[in-house]
C-alpha cells in the first residue's frame, strides 16, 4: 500500500528547521550574500540543532536519523538561503558521508565525532582546473614513500574548505595505474594543518555568496599511509557513490530553493496591484503560479520517492540522477518566472527572488552537470550516449 504521509518524527523536524530559518536566517540572508561572508555564527547554530552527522550512527556522535529527514533539512534551509544549505549539504553528504561510509574504524572515531558537533568542517577535493565532468582525468598524484604518500597537485571550486573552521579535506589523487590501463584513483584524508596544504577562500561567485569556496594546493604534503580512505584503488568507486547521495541534495536544494521562490512570488501577486486588481488575479500570472505549484509537488514526490530507495537500501542512482536534474531545472523555471512577476522589483537585490535566481544557477552544474545526469540516466537505461 502506497503511503504519502512523513511520519511524525519528520514533521516535527520540518517545523524545527523551517522555524530556525526564519528566525535565524532569513533576516541575515540578504546582507551576508551582498557582503560574501561566511558566518561562523550560523553555522555553529546549525551544528547545535544536529545538522551535521543527521544520518550518522549516534556510536560516532551522529542523531541516527533516516536520510529522508536529512533532505528535509536541506531544502527546508533552501527555501530560505542556499547558501547555509551547501554548508550543510557539502558538509554531510560530501563531506561526513565519504568518513563514514568508507573509513576505517580509527578514522571514524577520530574525525566523525567533531564533524557531527559542528567543531571543523569537512570538505571533499575532487574537481580541478581541467578535470571537472571528467572527475577520472585527475591530474593530482600522491606518491608512496615508505610509510607516508606525498600528494601534489591542487583543487578548485571545493565547498567548506578554506574557512576558520574548515578541519579536514578528503582528497582524491592517482595513485598508480589499474590493471586496465585507467588511472588508480584513491581518496586520502588531509587534515587543514598539514604542512604544504594551503587554501585559498574564492570570492566574486555570482551564487552562493555566502558559503565558503576554496581554492586548494598541495605542495609535497605528506600523510600516513593511514590518511587514506578504504583500499589503494577505491577512491572512483567511493566518489561515485559519494555522488549519488549527494545528488539528492542538490535535489533538495532546487526543491526548496523553489518552494522558497513560489512563496515569494505568489505573496507579491497578491499584494502588488495594477489595473485596479491584485496581479494574481489575471489569468496569465494566475497560470504562472499554477504551474509553479504543480511542478514543486512533482518535483518533491520524484525527489523523496529517490530518498526512500536509498533508505531501503536499494538501487537509486537513476533515481538520483533524475531527482538532482528535474529539481535543478524546475527551480530554473520557478525562479525565472518569480522574477517574471515581480517586474523590475525582482531584479533588486532587497527582493529574495533575485538571489533564488542567482542560486540556481550551480545546481545544473555542480556535482554532475545537467548533461551528465542525463548520460547516468540513459546508461540506466541500456544506451550508450556518445559524448
Amino acid at each position: 500500500m502506497l503511503n504519502f504521509d512523513l511520519t511524525e518524527q519528520q514533521n516535527i523536524l520540518r517545523d524545527q528547521i523551517r522555524n530556525f530559518a526564519e528566525k535565524e536566517i532569513r533576516p541575515v540572508a540578504e546582507e551576508l550574500d551582498r557582503t560574501e561572508t561566511f558566518s561562523v555564527d550560523l553555522t555553529r547554530k546549525m551544528a547545535d540543532l544536529g545538522l551535521f552527522g543527521m544520518f550518522v550512527s549516534e556510536e560516532y556522535g551522529g542523531a541516527g536519523m533516516d536520510y529522508i529527514s536529512y533532505i528535509i533539512a536541506v531544502e527546508e534551509l533552501s527555501r530560505v538561503d542556499a547558501s547555509q544549505a551547501a554548508t550543510v549539504a557539502a558538509g554531510n553528504s560530501l563531506g561526513i558521508g565519504l568518513i563514514y561510509y568508507f573509513g576505517t574504524e580509527e578514522q571514524k572515531r577520530e574525525w566523525l565525532p567533531r564533524l557531527c558537533r559542528g567543531e571543523i568542517l569537512a570538505s571533499f577535493g575532487l574537481t580541478e582546473p581541467n578535470a571537472g565532468s571528467d572527475a577520472s582525468a585527475s591530474k593530482t598524484r600522491a606518491v608512496q614513500d615508505g610509510d607516508h604518500w606525498v600528494i601534489n597537485g591542487s583543487k578548485i571550486f571545493i565547498t567548506n574548505s578554506a574557512s576558520e573552521i574548515a578541519g579536514v579535506c578528503i582528497v582524491q589523487a592517482v595513485t598508480g595505474k589499474a590493471d586496465n590501463g585507467k588511472p588508480e584513483i584513491s581518496c586520502f584524508i588531509v587534515p587543514r594543518d598539514t604542512p604544504g596544504f594551503t587554501a585559498k577562500a574564492m570570492h566574486n561567485k555570482m551564487m552562493w555568496r555566502a558559503s565558503d569556496t576554496g581554492e586548494l594546493t598541495f605542495e609535497d604534503v605528506r600523510v600516513p599511509a593511514t590518511s587514506m580512505l578504504g583500499h589503494q584503488g577505491n577512491g572512483f568507486k567511493q566518489m561515485m557513490q559519494t555522488l549519488d547521495g549527494g545528488r539528492l541534495s542538490i535535489g533538495a536544494m532546487g526543491l526548496g530553493g523553489a518552494q522558497g521562490a513560489y512563496e515569494e512570488a505568489l505573496k507579491y501577486a497578491q499584494e502588488r496591484t495594477q489595473f485596479g486588481k491584485s496581479i494574481g488575479d489575471f489569468q496569465v500570472n494566475a497560470f504562472k503560479l499554477a504551474d509553479m505549484a504543480m511542478e514543486i509537488e512533482m518535483a518533491r514526490l520524484l525527489l523523496y520517492k529517490a530518498t526512500w530507495l536509498r533508505d531501503h537500501h536499494r538501487s537509486f542512482g537513476k533515481e538520483a540522477a533524475m531527482a538532482k536534474l528535474y529539481c535543478s531545472e524546475v527551480m530554473r523555471r520557478v525562479t525565472h518566472s518569480a522574477v517574471q512577476l515581480h517586474g523590475g522589483y525582482g531584479l533588486m537585490q532587497e527582493f529574495p527572488v533575485e538571489r533564488f535566481y542567482r542560486d540556481q544557477r550551480l545546481l545544473e552544474i555542480g556535482e554532475g552537470t545537467s548533461e551528465v545526469q542525463r548520460i547516468v540516466i540513459a546508461r540506466h537505461l541500456g544506451l550508450k550516449p556518445i559524448f
